[in-house]
């Protein structure tokens, strides 16, 4: 029988480093404290799962509260001591179902990273999930990093590394004290390809909570001074991921952003990080996302497959009305 058994975050970090090995920077307590900052999100508990007497895994959960209806959120989670085979992990994941819905009667559903098309989970109501990302290797030195790559990536980056007008450093705390000119970037960004950021507040409270430790801010400048191109880097572990990136439109054309990702690559190793993770592309499971895998692949010669989000049904019927709403409002729009 899988059951949840609730850890205090400082023994859940623990225990799962030391049985199943890397942690996302999402189920950390750090992750759980930020996402706690934005309205209608709140921790729900991280918990060992267990199947009889045996530990299978851990997740940690926040709350999501949205349209007057919850449902949970484990990003990269659970962490699985063994990856289940399709008929176990449809069995975990139904027992899981059923305690999560013992424990928290008004809980919809949970999504949830599932490796497997089983039968108790949908595809998600909302976001893009992706099954695809592109890891960048960072062991060696920078000459190591850069033969790695796909030869137009080799390529680009020396041609950046000649003629880009950027100089790349790791700007955390002086973000970290004010982040408005970079966060002008990413509303020119959001506009350029169609989306509306987040709040300033929320990338300041990120860089703020997550610390430097689990949080880098790297930029390209200008000879006069300007940020034309930024990342937000997670790290946890001995893995690092592109959270966030922006650049300036004008910019562009002068590989500015490859020069930033290689530099970042070479700080990276230099913190102790083995991997860089670009967070996902396009596939036949996420065709909206091709767009991103002319630039992101270009830095690898490998794509790693990785379990992509799924919303695990906790109440039928709820989860029922959540899905024909969403089918009406389709096709109201029309798209």
């Amino acid at each position: 029988m899988v059951e949840l058994v609730e850890l205090a975050r400082s023994d859940f970090e623990a225990a799962a480093e030391a049985e199943v090995g890397y942690v996302p920077i999402e189920q950390r307590a750090c992750w759980a404290e930020y996402e706690a900052t934005i309205p209608g999100r709140t921790p729900w508990g991280c918990f060992r799962i267990t199947d009889g007497n045996a530990t299978v895994g851990f997740v940690s959960f926040l709350d999501y509260e949205t349209h007057g209806y919850h449902y949970l959120r484990s990003a990269h989670g659970p962490m699985w001591l063994e990856q289940p085979d399709a008929a176990r992990e449809q069995e975990l994941l139904q027992g899981l179902a059923t305690a999560i819905h013992k424990r928290d009667g008004k809980v919809v559903f949970a999504r949830i990273a599932v490796k497997n098309d089983v039968a108790c989970t949908s595809p998600t109501l909302s976001t893009v999930p992706y099954d695809q990302t592109v890891i960048i290797d960072l062991n060696g030195g920078a000459e190591d990093i850069l033969s790695r790559m796909k030869t137009r990536g080799r390529r680009d980056v020396r041609k950046a590394l000649r003629e880009s007008p950027v100089t790349c450093a790791d700007e955390t705390e002086r973000a970290a004290q004010s982040f408005q000119e970079y966060y002008q970037i990413m509303v020119e960004t959001g506009e350029r390809d169609g989306f509306v950021p987040a709040p300033i507040s929320d990338y300041e409270d990120m860089i703020r909570i997550l610390g430097e430790k689990h949080c880098r801010v790297f930029a390209g400048r200008t000879e006069d001074g300007t940020v034309v191109t930024w990342s937000i880097v997670t790290i946890s572990g001995g893995r690092a991921v592109r959270y966030y990136a922006a650049s300036r439109s004008n910019t562009m054309r002068m590989h500015v952003t490859d020069k930033l990702v290689y530099e970042e690559c070479c700080m990276l190793h230099d913190l102790g990080c083995t991997d860089y993770d670009m967070m996902g592309i396009g596939s036949d499971f996420s065709p909206t996302l091709m767009g991103l895998n002319e630039f992101k692949c270009k830095f690898s010669k490998e794509v790693h497959e990785v379990a992509p989000d799924r919303d695990l049904v906790v109440n039928k019927g709820r989860y029922g009305l959540l899905v024909t709403a969403k089918k009406a409002r389709t096709k109201i729009l029309g798209h």
